[in-house]
Order: C-alpha cells, then sequence, then structure tokens
C-alpha cells in the first residue's frame, strides 16, 4: 500500500472577505501522479501556498510525510510555480548552484546534483548563458531542474509543460513519470484537462474554493459513464439503423460514439453490428471526459471557466 506523502485536513483559506479555499481536504500518496484540476481561480494556488508553507491555514492542518507544515518544511517540496520566478542576468550554471546551495548543499555535493540534471536534459552547453539570453521553453527546463534537483519527497509542478514544444513536453512528461515510478509524491496542478487525464491516477478538482471530485479517476469516469460506446468502423462503411442505438457524435476515422437506450448491452450493439457484417475496427465504451463530468456535476463547462 501506497504511502500518504501529503495529507490536508478540512483546509480554509480566505482573504479580505473572500473564501479562496473553503473546508477541503485530500490525500496524496508517494509514488501514485496525482492531478489538481480546476479553472483560474478555483483556489489551486492558494492550497498550493498553504502546502509549501508561504501562507498557513486559516482553519484546518497541513501534513508532508505525517509533519505538519508549519513553514518550515520546504526543503522536502519542490514547487515549480506558474509565474516562473528565474533571474535574468545570472547565467544557468550560476543560478542553478545558487539555488541548491540555499536548500543546505554545500557545493561539492550541490554540483553533482546540478550536473546530474544538466546532463539528463543535455544543456551542458547552456552553463554559461544568461537566462535572458533563453527562449521560454528553454526557461522553462532551467525552472523544472530548479524545482527537483534536491530530490524532494513532495514535487507541485503548477502548469508544467507552459512554453514547452512538443519534443520538451514529451522529456519532461516522462521525467514527472520517471520521478513518480521512483516513490516521489507529484501534484501536477493545471487548468488543462488533457494532461490530467494523459497522467495522472488520481485528481482532485477544485471549483470556487471546493471540491467536486476527488478520487481514483478511471473510477470517477466509470461513475458517470451513461451507457455509451465507441465504434470504428472500416473506410467507406457507415453504420445501419438499429433498434436502441442512436449515434451522437462522429469523429475522425470513421469512430462513431453511440448511445444506447436502457436495456440494451453492450453484447446487443456488438451482435448488431456482426449480424450486419460490418468491418469493426475499434469497440470500447466511450467513457466521459472530465469536462462532462465537471458541466453535470457544477453546471458550468470548464473549459469556458478557465
Amino acid at each position: 500500500m501506497a504511502e500518504t506523502a501529503l495529507r490536508v485536513e478540512e483546509v480554509t483559506k480566505q482573504y479580505q472577505g473572500h473564501l479562496a479555499v473553503d473546508n477541503i481536504s485530500f490525500e496524496v500518496e508517494s509514488g501514485i501522479l496525482f492531478g489538481m484540476l480546476g479553472p483560474n481561480g478555483a483556489g489551486k494556488t492558494s492550497t498550493i501556498r498553504m502546502i509549501t508553507g508561504i501562507t498557513l491555514p486559516d482553519k484546518g492542518k497541513i501534513f508532508l510525510n505525517g509533519k505538519r507544515v508549519d513553514g518550515s518544511l520546504t526543503s522536502g517540496i519542490g514547487y515549480l510555480p506558474e509565474e516562473r520566478g528565474l533571474y535574468r542576468k545570472m547565467t544557468v550554471g550560476d543560478h542553478l548552484m545558487y539555488l541548491i546551495r540555499l536548500r543546505g548543499f554545500s557545493s561539492k555535493e550541490g554540483r553533482k546534483k546540478v550536473d546530474e540534471w544538466v546532463d539528463r536534459f543535455e544543456i551542458g552547453s547552456w552553463w554559461n548563458k544568461k537566462i535572458e539570453e533563453l527562449s521560454k521553453g528553454m526557461q522553462q527546463k532551467i525552472q523544472f531542474i530548479a524545482a527537483v534537483m534536491h530530490d524532494p519527497d513532495l514535487m507541485i509542478l503548477d502548469e508544467p509543460f507552459s512554453g514547452l514544444d512538443p519534443v520538451n513536453s514529451n522529456l519532461i512528461r516522462e521525467e514527472i513519470r520517471r520521478l513518480s515510478n521512483e516513490g516521489k509524491g507529484v501534484i501536477l496542478s493545471t487548468h488543462r484537462m488533457e494532461q490530467v487525464e494523459e497522467l495522472c491516477e488520481k485528481i482532485v478538482l477544485i471549483n470556487r474554493g471546493r471540491i467536486v471530485l476527488h478520487g481514483n479517476l478511471e473510477s470517477i469516469k466509470e461513475s458517470y459513464w451513461e451507457n455509451r460506446y465507441s465504434v470504428g468502423l472500416g473506410e467507406g462503411q457507415g453504420l445501419p439503423v438499429m433498434e436502441g442505438v442512436e449515434p451522437v457524435a462522429v469523429h475522425k476515422n470513421n469512430r462513431i460514439e453511440l448511445q444506447l437506450h436502457e436495456g440494451m448491452g453492450s453484447r446487443d450493439l456488438l451482435r448488431g453490428l456482426l449480424d450486419h457484417e460490418l468491418d469493426i475496427q475499434l469497440f470500447q465504451k466511450s467513457l466521459p471526459s472530465l469536462n462532462d463530468i465537471f458541466i453535470k456535476v457544477t453546471g458550468e463547462d470548464l473549459v469556458q471557466a478557465e
């Protein structure tokens, strides 16, 4: 059973009359990618600031590896903020060494840690370049290294793919998976649903300071499934009229999403398709997206809320 890296218990935070976080509770387990999802202004950043000890809750408690967060445990956390904070006039090498020394590492130990990540990302040629000389994507890679190079127990990555091209996005994505597989606690905070759906096993979805969904992502999707299936047919083939089957969407590669009426199941659908001698290239459940679920739970469109 996975150990609990982070536990948030009934936490509330208010700013000048605005209730930013309203009595939320959740746990993040080591080795399981955890998604913190919600529209902008939902309370994600306020929650992160409390987890990292930048601010403290008005009510409730937060524990990192069983120890209460009181502003003094930030060495156990790696934080990649959405708003980047690099010193533009410093060189890459000096910047990373400065940050690792702030974490309490000696020059020798720190240089070893920094070199490991510089080699991993193949950016040794950047060592003497000033931060201001780097592209936004290159700066993002430096910021990512700065967040994880001290080997923290919990990593909070706020919009980690911002500004990255597809190649570097894949690089960061694989590093996030690797760190999680090594048993680290990893929180991916974003308003991009597809990133959470691709990477995360468990989620918390926050809206207006409150948790509206929390748990295993696949279990959540299964619980909101409405007897829909996706069927892929051979080129040029069309879906025949079938009793109890209603087409609701047609996608590329001749993939059709079907709504089955009450009392009809997958076997009935498959039997009907085979009776028409169709070339079936895909047959699977069509689980709802997080946006579909968000609309059902809140009556709002998560995409529009961003």
